[in-house]
């Protein structure tokens, strides 16, 4: 088809969808292919791109005084034909253009439109690159294209595969689907959607191929059996399909063979929209078909200039394809010889369009006709701003400007890739810098209804967005899904690990594969299929479930527990006793067993016990630091001046027994009063100097140890220096000993001047309880270990209230004729 014109556009459309080569000899003339089954769809492709052009021309605001011709030719579904127009359109070999003396002029063509598939793009793009002619093709989307390198010229109005694919790597995050099997052509659309769609979704992290099968262009039966077979037993429930019409068609006819149900069908923008397989063979397995569509547009006045297409216009350069498309829509022909039996009916070219049921003018899914529409504005559009240039201030050498007179395909290319403007549907055209269009799908739902009408419903889009990223917009209400549950279907190799859970990889299969292993003690996971567990901080610890990490629980020795209240109760039972006596001691002062053996050490002796008791609270309670520093300070002291009394004793008895033999008196003067408050003092000041460096030195304190339990906290209070806390106990221990083995010599002194059995049994007592005290000590975890040590200084402290100072409350109170000085020298003389 031609239509001349000032400047004339090219057209590579699929007019008719196959051909037939003759057999070629050396003997006989080349004969040219023969062009059969006529496309419909294409046809109206060709027309849309010969309506824009009457449009642009009739417009007085675009490309005022000049007008576009068009040149339009036929691939016939074949690379060599289309290749041939394609040359044919740049060369000028099928029409005469006339030229200067100098052999410059305008060219054949200054654009062209096309071409419909992608591997004819890429033949036709890189030998029409070299004369740096524009191609703006309107369906071919294989990402290869958009290498600048290898085609610099080629520009597009249908988003790359490279859009594409991320699109449905969106549908398939959007539903969840991570484990899909991929179906494409064996051509350079498929095998480049193949590769891209695999790096893509590895990196998106979205899902894992099942497999991936190349459909063969050819009809092979056993190849196709083989996948079919493959789709069946496969444990992936969703199809991607990439691919044409043709292959479409072969593999649904092994799929109703096999019957091969429950999958769900994703189609690409080569088929979403394809009517051939709309039908009631093939619906009940494609129901339910998500696809991705072209953008749909709506071109006014399209309608009407198809309804006034007829055969017996006078436009010649219309008239042949216009025959053979008035001939296959009405069933006739306009030559009769073209019947073989002569009976067919004869065109009469009166027919009338309306009346006949056909999808040529069905244009509420315009989709390539939309991207033709726009790529032929580009074109003119390109053309307007050039031909609007101000001489000086263009953009080539010199700051010149083109001229009608010599335009130059490769000065178009430089205001194509510039080119901006919107559609009257509302849509902006522009190009980025690798000659693509800005990406935009529609989101295609296949439904059959219950009459057997089948609708091919909009349920939703997807754009690149600011970020330029891809943004999915579904109304999920919309879509039908051809299942019982009548809900999407769940298709994973393996499922979501849980929170609390991590993936374990399966052997030799794809990552998608994979086993869920519960996290550790200690450790968590808080969302869907974690690649690894993380440990807790060290203040927390994992929930039983794995999917949280809880604040450890505290331990200490507390008021509140059973434990603590039972210590805490015999502490201060023992301190009330302290008082009770000291009371009793008090009012019966001047008795002569409360007066026998230094009162007031005696008096002295219980003030240290009652501390001793009291004292014992201090390792009650959370740790803090004050109470970490006082608790052994007050301990080692309290109990050195209690020993010191007892010690001090023990030697006041042995000197008065001494005393008491002839020539023994001297000695007396070495356990005065003075002398007994002397020693205790500085007895206990040794004990107050060492606490003092320790604290110095290495003071305690309060620790979190989680040492002991995984799961929880021991609030304890560190020592700070063993050395410190071994003397402190060394200390008290040598003055124990001391006392134990003066009081062990003296046991069977007379009764009237001894205490010395008394002290021998309590400090049998003390020294019992603090040497189990070291092992018990060191094996008591946690709160126990304090607990122990409370348990000991109680222990002890009774152990010395009861021995030293019960026999002496028996005798007060119950028996108070004994507590006479005549009394206590007559059992000294017995004795």
């Amino acid at each position: 088809m031609h239509k001349p014109g000032d400047v004339v556009l090219g057209g590579l459309f699929e007019v008719h969808y196959t051909s037939v080569f003759p057999e070629q000899t050396f003997t006989t003339e080349p004969q040219q292919p023969i062009c059969k089954g006529f496309d419909t769809l294409g046809f109206r492709h060709a027309m849309t791109m010969a309506f824009a052009i009457e449009e642009i021309n009739k417009n007085s605001n675009l490309l005022p005084n000049v007008t576009l011709g068009y040149s339009i030719y036929d691939n016939c579904g074949a690379l060599v034909i289309g290749f041939s127009g394609a040359l044919s359109l740049v060369s000028g070999r099928d029409k005469q253009f006339p030229l200067q003396e100098n052999c410059s002029g305008t060219p054949p063509v200054l654009g062209i439109v096309g071409d419909h598939y992608s591997t004819f793009s890429i033949a036709i793009a890189n030998v029409l690159g070299l004369y740096k002619m524009s191609i703006v093709s309107y369906f071919a989307t294989c990402s290869c294209l958009s290498d600048r390198q290898r085609f610099p010229t080629f520009f597009r109005t249908i988003p790359s595969d490279a859009f594409q694919v991320r699109a449905m790597i969106q549908i398939l995050k959007h539903f969840g689907w991570t484990w899909v099997g991929l179906l494409v052509s064996d051509d350079d659309y498929g095998l480049h959607v193949a590769q891209s769609f695999q790096s893509d979704l590895v990196m998106s992290g979205g899902g894992c191929l099942a497999y991936v099968e190349v459909l063969p262009w050819d009809s092979d039966p056993g190849e196709l059996r083989r996948i079919v077979h493959l789709i069946n037993t496969s444990t992936a429930r969703v199809v991607i399909v990439f691919a044409h019409e043709i292959h479409m068609i072969q593999l649904m006819e092994e799929v109703v063979s096999q019957n091969v149900t429950g999958r769900q069908w994703i189609a690409s923008e080569a088929w979403t929209s394809a009517s051939v397989l709309q039908t009631p063979h093939f619906m009940p397995y494609l129901s339910g078909t998500l696809g991705i569509a072209i953008r749909r547009g709506e071109i006014p006045g399209l309608r009407d200039f198809l309804l006034h297409l007829s055969p017996e216009q006078n436009d010649n350069s219309r008239h042949n394809m216009v025959r053979q498309f008035w001939e296959h829509t009405f069933q006739c022909k306009f030559d009769p010889a073209d019947w073989m039996d002569n009976e067919g009916a004869i065109c009469t070219g009166e027919e009338d369009i309306k009346g006949v049921e056909t999808e040529f003018l069905d244009l509420s899914n315009l989709r390539p006709e939309y991207n033709v529409y726009k790529a032929v504005y580009a074109l003119a559009y390109a053309l307007n701003d050039m031909l609007q240039c101000e001489p000086m201030r263009g953009p080539f050498r010199g700051h010149s400007c083109a001229n009608l007179q010599n335009l130059e395909p490769w000065q178009l290319v430089h205001y194509l890739q510039k080119v901006n403007f919107s559609t009257p549907f509302g849509d902006q055209v522009s190009f980025d810098e690798n000659g693509d269009a800005l990406p935009i799908y529609d989101v295609m739902n296949w439904l059959w209804l219950p009459g057997g009408h089948i609708e091919v419903q909009n349920v939703g889009e997807v754009r690149r967005s600011a970020s330029r990223s891809e943004e999915l917009i579904l109304d999920e209400n919309k879509i039908f899904w051809n299942f019982e549950s009548k809900e999407p279907p769940r298709s994973v190799c393996s499922e979501s690990c849980p929170p609390g859970t991590r993936i374990a990889r399966k052997k030799g299969q794809p990552e998608c594969c994979f086993n869920c292993i519960a996290c550790s003690e200690g450790k968590i996971s808080n969302r869907e299929n974690s690649l690894e567990c993380v440990s807790c901080p060290e203040d927390f610890w994992s929930s039983p479930q794995r999917d949280r990490c809880a604040p450890k629980k505290t331990e200490f020795l507390s008021y509140h527990e059973p434990l603590g209240i039972c210590l805490t109760t015999t502490s201060l039972l023992g301190t009330c006793i302290c008082a009770v006596v000291l009371g009793i001691f008090t009012y019966h002062r001047r008795t002569p067993i409360v007066r026998a053996n230094n009162s007031e050490l005696s008096f002295l002796l219980l003030v240290s016990l009652k501390l001793c008791f009291l004292c014992s609270l201090l390792f009650i309670g959370q740790p803090r630091l004050w109470t970490c520093q006082l608790r052994h300070a007050a301990f080692g002291i309290s109990f050195v001046l209690c020993v010191s009394c007892i010690l001090v004793k023990t030697m006041v008895v042995l000197a008065v027994f001494k005393a008491s033999k002839p020539g023994g008196g001297a000695s007396l003067k070495w356990f005065g009063a003075m002398q007994q408050r002397g020693t205790v003092l500085v007895l206990t000041c040794i004990q107050a100097a060492i606490c003092t460096a320790w604290l110095v030195s290495a003071s305690p304190t309060p620790h979190k140890n989680t040492q002991y339990h995984n799961d929880k906290i021991i609030y304890e209070c560190l020592v700070g220096s063993t050395i410190g806390f071994a003397v402190l106990m060394g200390y008290i221990g040598i003055l124990a000993i001391l006392s134990f083995l003066l009081a062990f010599l003296a046991r069977n002194l007379p009764n009237n001047f001894n205490e010395a059995k008394l002290i021998t049994f309590s400090m049998l007592i003390f020294c019992a309880v603090w040497v189990a005290f070291v092992p018990a000590y060191i094996n008591s975890p946690g709160k126990y270990a304090d607990a122990v040590e409370v348990f000991a200084i109680l222990a002890s402290s009774f152990g010395l209230l009861l021995a030293l100072f019960g026999p002496k409350c028996y005798i007060i109170l119950l028996r108070p004729e004994r507590n006479t000085k005549k009394a206590i020298m007559t059992r000294g003389m017995r004795s």
